[in-house]
């Protein structure tokens, strides 16, 4: 590896970090090859100034690294648009929607809304899921970088249930999600619950997904699921072109500002 100057190590640190979501000291140095000394001093730093946060020793991108690449921006809309977009699919088709977010290894309920029903499948909002099983999860993680996937399939994956699917069988469907677009899950979580999920994409990431559940007398017909499938993909593109809007607006703020502080 080529000698980097103690900039560009940070730089590199700091990309790996963002780039794997969590991740270790230990994973860094041996992927960089910079001693592990030298990488905790590196982290030590970034830590104190906000670019990553430590728990446990696992390492996450902090305030400071997420501001820097939009995505503390991005997740702030969500949160705040969220609820009005899934409460528009709750209306459509009768089931809970939520909103689902990929955090380092994990997926996160970021919003919920739900139906005014005596049975019901849901999620707490701010619940962490393992992105292995259920439709929103397992749309995350097929968009999620290499070394996401396979610091996910390579630990101990949990079961739920008996259709709760082995690591083989999701790193085989990972290309076909992303190929059809849209996952559908079947008693992954919860025995007798159909879940449905699509992406919303940006500059070609998928920065959320919608994720409608319900149960399977409800939901089992293909009637159903083609006519979910076309509420939430309308709720998806107009979600991607308000945060398309947002990073637009914000690019033109940012040329502006800097415009203003170079006068």
């Amino acid at each position: 590896m080529p000698t980097h100057t103690s900039f560009e190590r940070g730089l590199l640190i700091l990309s790996e970090v963002a780039e794997a979501g969590d991740t270790t000291v230990e994973r860094v140095a041996l992927k960089l090859g910079i001693p592990i000394s030298t990488t905790y001093r590196y982290f030590h730093q970034l830590r104190e100034h906000g670019f990553v946060q430590e728990d446990a020793g696992i390492y996450r991108p902090g305030r400071a690294l997420l501001a820097l690449s939009g995505r503390h921006l991005t997740q702030s809309h969500l949160a705040e648009v969220g609820t009005a977009v899934l409460r528009s699919v709750v209306d459509a088709v009768g089931e809970t929607a939520v909103l689902i977010i990929r955090v380092g290894t994990q997926a996160l309920c970021l919003r919920r809304a739900e139906p005014d029903k005596a049975f019901k499948f849901t999620f707490a909002v701010n619940e962490l899921l393992p992105l292995t099983a259920g439709a929103g999860p397992r749309t995350m993680l097929a968009w999620a970088p290499s070394d996401v996937v396979r610091q996910v399939l390579d630990g101990d994956l949990p079961r739920f249930t008996d259709n709760t699917p082995s690591a083989e069988q999701i790193q085989l469907s990972l290309a076909q999600i992303r190929t059809s677009g849209w996952v559908v899950s079947r008693g992954e979580l919860d025995p007798g619950a159909i879940s449905v999920a699509v992406p919303v994409m940006l500059d070609g990431e998928a920065v959320c997904a919608l994720n409608v559940a319900g149960p399977e007398g409800r939901c089992g017909s293909r009637a159903w699921l083609n006519s979910t499938l076309e509420t939430m993909n309308e709720a998806a593109e107009n979600l991607a072109a308000s945060l398309g809007s947002l990073a637009s607006h914000r690019t033109t703020r940012e040329v502006r500002d800097d415009a203003r502080n170079s006068a």
